[in-house]
């Protein structure tokens, strides 16, 4: 019986504000706390409170048949708590339905597995006694940040114990295979769950471009496409804020996604399942190999929307010898101040790329330019590595940390 595997990522960073050289060594306030509450409230009346409210009515309405999975970033819940509480509740309402799984991810939603694994251990495990003071489980299955993944990091995430991990289905790694299926990762019995990035993108990227020859799409039409494709298990993987914010209400996409579970279930030998009934349900068909670090960025599916450039190279690269040093300070305040710095969104906002995927770039993008978002952002690292340097510094708790009361028990 075949299924389908829906799950949705949920990320808000902290954006660096405009922070100009004359400020270095003077202010020690990094982020836009304005705009992150006006982004945080925005998405939560278009996208989150909705869509969760949509997510709650189909599971009640198909019984428990509608299965979904989330991964809730640390700093996006910290956001939530302190813009939008009621954002987390409305989340913890669908977990309290029991079909809705929740994964492990970066705490930070960072590139960190790629330069400190130590730090990227920490980082897990701040996630998950995150997920656990807040919903009151321990997630099983993982999702790396950007789903960024090759054989060194499944060989890390089945180390820490995990029983799955997602990635990307890119099409040079599968070769003559198909995305449909469970697979295992190199030399290891860590089950691998593929992103069908074609009919995801279909919903994440197209669904409202009217130039696309599918146009409009309608859920009979997407289910016949899920219907005729090859495989056990179709996994749809996507921004949660595809549903009100990266496709406006007004595209039809709310109306697209409660008839959507319908017309799957309209042919009785389909369902839902979550990624942990998944590899339940099916035994890996082989050993796939990721001889390259693979990503779901872009059309190049690897690390050049972080990586791609001279100015990206140089802020990751500074960002992370300096971690090294921040945390043999044992200097609470800047650690999190650190490691919000860590966070991939500042270097995706820095990519250069032009046509297409550039588009998608600077829409995320609070600068100008990705010129900009350098400034501004190695600005703020001169003034963090400066601190350090100086020594132990009072930094009001809520500002260094941004994290409110209600979860810094969480988090020790």
């Amino acid at each position: 019986m075949p299924s389908v595997c829906f799950y949705f990522e949920v990320h808000q960073p902290y954006r660096v504000r405009n922070y100009d050289v004359f400020q270095i060594g003077k202010d020690h306030n990094y982020f836009d706390e304005k705009l992150n509450a006006d982004v945080m409230r925005k998405v939560a009346s278009k996208c989150y409170l909705p869509a969760n409210e949509a997510m709650l009515r189909l599971i009640d309405r198909h019984e428990g048949r509608f299965r979904i999975a989330y991964s809730l970033t640390g700093v996006a819940l910290e956001q939530m708590q302190l813009y939008a509480p009621e954002v987390v509740e409305s989340f913890q309402k669908l977990v309290a339905t029991g079909c809705v799984e929740l994964l492990a991810e970066t705490y930070y939603h960072s590139l960190v597995v790629l330069y400190d694994i130590a730090e990227f251990r920490e980082q897990v495990a701040m996630h998950g006694r995150l997920i656990k003071s807040l919903f009151g489980l321990t997630p099983t299955i993982f999702r790396n940040t950007e789903l960024v993944y090759d054989d060194r990091i499944g060989r890390e995430v089945e180390r820490l114990g995990y029983r799955a991990i997602l990635a990307e289905g890119a099409d040079d790694i599968l070769d003559w295979r198909g995305p449909n299926y469970v697979y295992k990762a190199a030399k290891s019995e860590l089950p691998l769950l593929l992103k069908n990035y074609r009919l995801s993108d279909d919903i994440a990227f197209r669904f409202s471009n009217r130039a696309w020859a599918e146009y409009p799409l309608t859920a009979d039409k997407f289910a016949s496409w899920v219907h005729g494709a090859a495989g056990d298990t179709l996994n749809l993987f996507m921004d949660y804020e595809t549903f009100g914010e990266h496709q406006w209400a007004e595209t039809g996409i709310f109306e697209f996604l409660e008839h959507l579970p319908d017309a799957i279930l309209a042919q009785p030998d389909w369902s839902f399942k979550t990624p942990s009934e998944t590899i339940a349900s099916y035994a890996p068909v082989s050993e796939l190999s990721f001889q390259r670090t693979v990503s779901w960025a872009d059309a190049e599916r690897d690390l050049t929307a972080w990586r791609g450039n001279d100015m990206q190279v140089r802020a990751i690269e500074r960002v992370f010898v300096l971690g090294e040093r921040i945390k043999r300070r044992n200097n609470p305040a800047l650690l999190a101040l650190w490691r919000k710095l860590s966070t991939s969104d500042h270097f995706y906002y820095m990519c250069t790329k032009w046509f297409s995927d550039g588009d998608v770039h600077a829409y995320f993008s609070p600068y100008e330019s990705p010129y900009d978002a350098f400034i501004n952002y190695m600005n703020a690292l001169t003034d963090l590595e400066e601190s350090m340097l100086q020594g132990a510094r009072a930094v009001p708790a809520g500002v260094a940390t941004g994290v409110s009361a209600a979860l810094r028990p969480a988090l020790r």
